[in-house]
């Protein structure tokens, strides 16, 4: 059995779950002994050596960007697709404003939708190409639902089964203007009928996304993200300094802001003076003016000390965890899952989070952390006081939070069933 698993990168430029939950996947089903191969498309999937397969990088985002705004350039010669394809030109849009928001790349988005019918036609044609070429694929797997205008063409041309993970498409959707959103998820819903099975990270996004895409019963299976706990160095919270984390990309949506006004109100007892906030995730250029303006608030309530920015936020990562005794990453409406929160469980960290989106139901199955509403400084600051005067408490959610991933979130036997979930699909 081989499987493609199609995966759009970020370049490397700030915290993204998703990549790394795909690559996560990728190499535990690499473990169980299936043959699997990674094709990242419009950016690199890291900054650098994480991709270690010579796998070209498909409907690179420059080139794919400059012949959605000047038609012309669609006639653009072989050179120049080289130039705008290479690895250093991709990794320097990685960093651009634009790349995680939707704002001028809606009908973008539309265009990917229709496929075969779609602009990028040619580039599909190519991929294809290249997969007929390079592969004996039985699945192509799409990362998320904003691919699904693949799968006609592929399905056409390779007669393959192809599966689709759920994973946070309303983020992207729902920032669009009415117009475009309606227009984006009635094309969805309809290409959904291409796709012969959808994974939803969570039970939460499944009952999101069944009605929205018309998914059947039959065509929508569970399967949460997990990790290889083995990964990750668990070091319990009785042996580490008082500090709080935040790791995700650093913008509003994600409620740094939330985080810090929390922190700022904790530290006006001076009970906590030696408590910091140590902030990783990095950024896109369309962050900019936001972490400025957080970076100014801090200043402003004169914890310039208290607070640290850890830069290295993909292999660094870890070092962040030994740094940190619990974490938060209040988004401001929830998400689909949240890798972070196995990363940080993995490293004997537990989670704060608000009760939005799939997080009440990953806390409580792994037993890591502590759920708290409504979402706003106040009662975030009121939660990560809570852990701060229960030591006892912290070290057992500590413990709990560990066990809770090598038993409920481990890629080891999640890639077991998702091999087994192949199987069926190829024996319909």
């Amino acid at each position: 059995m081989q499987i493609v698993h199609i995966v759009p990168g970020s370049g490397g430029s700030f915290y993204c779950g998703n990549c790394l939950r795909d690559s996560e996947y990728i190499q535990g089903l690499k473990r169980a002994g299936v043959e699997v191969m990674k094709v990242p498309m419009y950016l690199p999937i890291f900054a650098d050596k994480h991709d270690i397969e010579e796998v070209p990088v498909f409907y690179g985002a420059i080139s794919l960007y400059l012949k959605h705004s000047f038609p012309a350039l669609r006639k653009a010669p072989g050179w120049m697709e080289k130039i705008l394809n290479s690895g250093p030109a991709l990794r320097f849009a990685a960093g651009m404003a634009g790349s995680t928001n939707p704002k001028g790349l809606e009908s973008m988005t539309i265009s990917m939708l229709l496929g075969e019918t779609g602009e990028q036609k040619k580039e599909l044609e190519h991929l294809i190409d290249w997969l007929e070429k390079h592969c004996h694929a039985d699945v192509i797997h799409l990362s998320n639902a904003l691919l699904i205008g693949l799968a006609r063409r592929i399905k056409e041309r390779l007669d393959v089964k192809v599966v689709c993970t759920l994973q946070d498409e309303d983020v992207w959707v729902n920032a669009m203007d009415e117009h475009f959103k309606i227009q984006t998820w009635d094309l969805m819903k309809e290409r959904a009928r291409d796709v012969d099975a959808f994974f939803a990270v969570s039970n939460y996004f499944a009952k999101e996304m069944q009605p929205v895409l018309n998914i059947p019963d039959e065509k929508l299976f569970i399967h949460h993200i997990t990790i290889d706990p083995a990964e990750y160095t668990y070091q319990n919270t009785s042996e580490k300094p008082l500090n709080i984390g935040y790791i995700s990309r650093m913008c509003e949506d994600n409620g740094l802001e939330v985080l810090v006004d929390a922190f700022i109100i904790l530290k006006k007892d001076s009970k906590w003076c030696d408590v910091k906030l140590i902030v990783t995730g990095g950024s896109t250029g369309e962050n900019d003016k936001f972490v400025k303006s957080i970076k100014k608030k801090i200043k402003e309530a004169g914890l310039d000390s208290e607070v640290e920015f850890h830069k290295d936020f993909e292999d660094g990562r870890h070092e962040f965890f030994k740094k940190v005794s619990m974490t938060s990453v209040p988004v401001l409406h929830g998400e689909a899952f949240g890798l972070y929160l196995l990363e940080s469980m993995a490293s004997g960290v537990p989670v704060v989070q608000p009760a939005l989106g799939a997080f009440p139901e990953i806390v409580k199955k792994s037993g890591g952390g502590t759920i708290y509403e409504p979402n706003s400084p106040e009662m975030l600051a009121k939660a990560l006081l809570g852990l701060l005067e229960n030591q006892e408490k912290l070290n057992q959610l500590s413990e709990e939070g560990r066990k809770g991933v090598e038993q409920k979130f481990n890629i080891h036997q999640e890639a077991k069933d998702v091999v087994a979930r192949y199987s069926k699909l190829l024996n319909k």
